[in-house]
């Protein structure tokens, strides 16, 4: 089974903004925006390419985000139902909540927390390339 570690990286944030894909521990995929960003832009993008990367195969996506991890889990199928609207205003990142839940539900992936910057290898390699995607490094 493929084993994906993603990240992203904005600096300043918001800022130019990079993410990574490393695939069984080896870096895969990156990309980059310039002029403002912000990293939970970054995170989901990161996460969009790594599903991507999977086309429906069985995989499992580490993640240090909780956040995106909510989102594709716990809180877009009510906001899909409420037809893309939420309590309290505007759902924020739209545009990648809707491709990464549209892609999350039409996988076998897993998604699984990995605490950031505390020694995790693929982690702390989904880090590493996200900073140098941003800094506009390639693979």
């Amino acid at each position: 089974m493929t084993i994906y570690y993603t990240d992203g990286s904005a600096s300043p944030n918001p800022g130019p903004g990079g993410f990574a894909v490393i695939r069984n521990l080896q870096p895969w995929i990156l990309g980059s925006e310039d002029g403002e960003t912000t990293n939970i832009r970054m995170e989901g993008k990161a996460l969009i390419a790594a599903l991507q990367d999977a086309d429906g195969a069985p995989c499992v996506i580490y993640t240090d985000s909780e956040f995106w991890i909510n989102v594709v889990t716990k809180w877009a199928p009510g906001w899909e139902k409420r037809g893309w609207t939420k309590k309290g205003g505007e759902i924020k990142n739209l545009d990648i909540v809707q491709e990464l839940y549209e892609l999350y539900s039409n996988s076998q992936a897993e998604l699984r927390w990995v605490r950031g910057h505390e020694g995790d290898e693929g982690n702390e390699l989904a880090d590493e390339w996200a900073n140098r995607a941003r800094l506009g490094e390639r693979i």
